[in-house]
């Protein structure tokens, strides 16, 4: 089971998309635990992420995460992929930074 921790400004949005992530991560028979939180709790939720994805709204923050847990691949949603809640396209996403 791997880890896929989403951050964002409150954990609201992000939280639709989350669900569209597991639909397509169980289409496809991926093994994945997806959570968002807000990105205040990155101290509590990134240690223990196999990968950290922000969501466009904190995008900002990409290079300070990225130093923070530099042994977790860190990536930002892609807008368009965000906006249009387009789970499968960030589950592609998630399977080839993993090497899945």
């Amino acid at each position: 089971m791997k880890n896929v921790v989403l951050f964002c400004a409150a954990g609201m949005s992000t939280s639709m998309l989350v669900n569209k992530m597991r639909a397509a991560a169980e289409a496809e028979g991926l093994e994945y635990e997806i959570a968002a939180h807000p990105l205040s709790e990155s101290e509590t939720y990134g240690p223990e992420a196999d990968i950290i994805l922000l969501g466009p709204q904190v995008r900002y923050k990409l290079k300070d995460t990225q130093e923070r847990f530099a042994e977790i691949p860190v990536e930002a949603i892609d807008m368009q992929d965000y906006g249009m809640m387009r789970g499968d396209k960030v589950i592609a996403r998630v399977k080839e930074l993993l090497g899945d």
